[in-house]
């Protein structure tokens, strides 16, 4: 008699991202928000293309980051207001990222920003995971970020205080980063600075987070290159109006200045001057005055 071995029992496979929740009921806290994260994404589009030529490199604005599984999914999962992951597809076997599920692609993104209405409080909270009275207790964003994803920079802005923290992970903890001169964190992985600015974007005028270049110039969104470019060319075309007007001036002046000698040649000539002593008078080639007697 045969006897069959044991049949194992496979757990089931992780979900992907088409199987998590993509958000989880709430409202979006405040109006600065979704305008400050397409601020943010418009205006380093052009360094991301530099770092990644190949396209591949996501996203995400105000988006889940799953890194465990639970019951409910999306207490395993953090969504910051905006953040960067590099060499990973922008899309997920053609479909469009509803989330960005770490345990399946196990990229960390590079920097997450966080834009805090209150006090920044439930942004700064380091709470573990850990277990208290038979209850798993949720760890707080901070601790997520830095004990588990890890990701190199972390963002915080105040925005009713218009107050940016800037954290970096040294020897394995977020230590907060000092400004430089300009009063921008470099963010080093992206070659870039982050920084606030004051201006009007969406209509709405207010303190903003931007980012410049490693000299300090500020990186422009798409409207606001247009717009530089509109008004390079105004210039430009001003500036050829200018010479124009100049060119034409300098010939009429040119013109007048002839005809004056021409007039002045024959009244010279009336007064009993010489040919030559008239060419001395115009500062004139005596064959100049010469032609001119002949016209």
């Amino acid at each position: 008699m045969t006897t069959r071995p044991p049949q194992t029992v496979l757990p089931p496979p992780f979900p992907d991202h088409t199987q998590l929740p993509e958000e989880n009921g709430e409202f979006v806290k405040n109006f600065q928000e979704h305008p400050q994260s397409i601020l943010l994404t418009d205006s380093i589009g052009s360094v991301l293309q530099r770092l990644h030529p190949d396209g591949q490199y996501a996203i995400g604005q105000d988006c889940g980051i799953y890194w465990r599984e639970t019951n409910p999914p999306e207490r395993g999962a953090e969504a910051p207001d905006w953040f960067y992951v590099p060499r990973v597809p922008p899309k997920v076997k053609g479909k469009i990222r509803r989330s960005y599920v770490l345990w399946r692609e196990f990229i960390s993104p590079s920097i997450a920003l966080e834009f805090a209405s209150g006090d920044g409080s439930e942004e700064r909270d380091k709470t573990p995971l850990s277990w208290e009275e038979s209850e798993r207790i949720k760890p707080g964003k901070f601790w997520v970020y830095e004990q588990i994803m890890r990701m190199p920079y972390y963002g915080i802005y105040e925005i009713n205080r218009e107050r940016l923290e800037v954290y970096r992970l040294m020897d394995g903890f977020y230590r907060l980063l000092e400004a430089n001169e300009r009063g921008h964190y470099p963010i080093e992985v992206m070659g870039v600075e982050l920084g606030l600015w004051e201006g009007s974007y969406q209509n709405q005028t207010q303190r903003w987070v931007r980012w410049w270049d490693s000299e300090g110039n500020l990186l422009l969104t798409g409207s606001e290159r247009a717009e530089t470019e509109r008004e390079r060319a105004e210039i430009e075309r001003e500036r050829a109006e200018t010479e124009r007007d100049r060119a034409q001036q300098a010939e009429m002046e040119r013109d007048a200045e002839a005809k004056a000698r021409r007039e002045a040649v024959p009244k010279l000539l009336g007064m009993g001057l010489t040919p030559e002593q008239v060419a001395e008078v115009l500062s004139l080639a005596t064959e100049e005055v010469r032609r001119l007697m002949a016209e």
